[in-house]
């Protein structure tokens, strides 16, 4: 019997594959959410890629729907997500801002309404926010844009009449830079010390989940690393 069971949205990116295979080596039921299947996992959900919101949410609403029947997860664990840089000049504003709503702000909207349906009473949503959109981002202005939504909706989330069930808390993370193999390839000369290990992602998340040092609902906590130690700041502490 599996101890516990979680829906990993963006599972087949870095950061959501790593959470994948870190869950089933606790042996828990994984799903995958995510345009393509991911081996690794329990199940997978694959989402069919679309211009139309809410197509694409009632189509991945009814899979998970199907999926999991009356069965309650754990935990929705949202980390889908993308990075796009320009000002409010560039070409490619519109475009960008185009692809930041549909892997963050979608990705969010689709979790938080799946938690509403399939959480366990007093089990736990996380979203992707980021540190970068606690302020102006003018030279990321679509990716800063979409990730204060985020950062809006987590707290919003927190509210007592949000929709989440009972005993239940929506965290956000807001990483600075994930240590992921794209950000090498493109950032090569950087200090990848002061990036955060995906595997500390997956192991605060399965804290949270089980009930260890797990932040209230709402909370908007900075994940920073620096010389290759990485610590967990609340946003609401500075």
């Amino acid at each position: 019997m599996a101890a516990g069971r979680v829906l990993v949205y963006g599972g087949r990116g870095a950061l959501g594959s790593q959470c994948v295979r870190y869950f089933r080596s606790k042996n828990w039921w994984v799903a995958s959410i995510d345009l393509a299947e991911n081996a690794d996992a329990s199940a997978s959900v694959v989402v069919r890629a679309t211009d139309s919101f809410p197509e694409q949410a009632e189509q991945v609403t009814a899979e998970v729907g199907k999926l999991l029947g009356e069965e309650k997860v754990d935990a929705i664990l949202c980390v889908a997500g993308g990075w796009a840089g320009g000002s409010a000049k560039a070409k490619s504003l519109y475009k960008n801002c185009d692809l930041m709503w549909k892997q963050s702000v979608w990705t969010s909207t689709i979790s938080s309404h799946l938690a509403t349906k399939h959480l366990k009473e007093g089990g736990l949503l996380t979203l992707t926010g980021a540190q970068a959109a606690l302020s102006g981002t003018p030279g990321m202005m679509a990716y800063g844009m979409a990730k204060g939504a985020v950062h809006q909706l987590c707290q919003s989330l927190a509210g007592a009449s949000s929709g989440l069930p009972s005993g239940s808390a929506a965290v956000a993370i807001l990483p600075v830079t994930l240590d992921t193999p794209a950000n090498r390839k493109a950032m090569p000369d950087a200090d990848f010390s002061s990036w955060t290990p995906l595997e500390f992602i997956a192991e605060t998340f399965y804290n949270w989940m089980t009930g260890k040092d797990r932040p209230s609902s709402g909370s908007l906590i900075q994940v920073i690393t620096t010389g290759g130690k990485t610590e967990l700041v609340s946003a609401a502490h500075l």
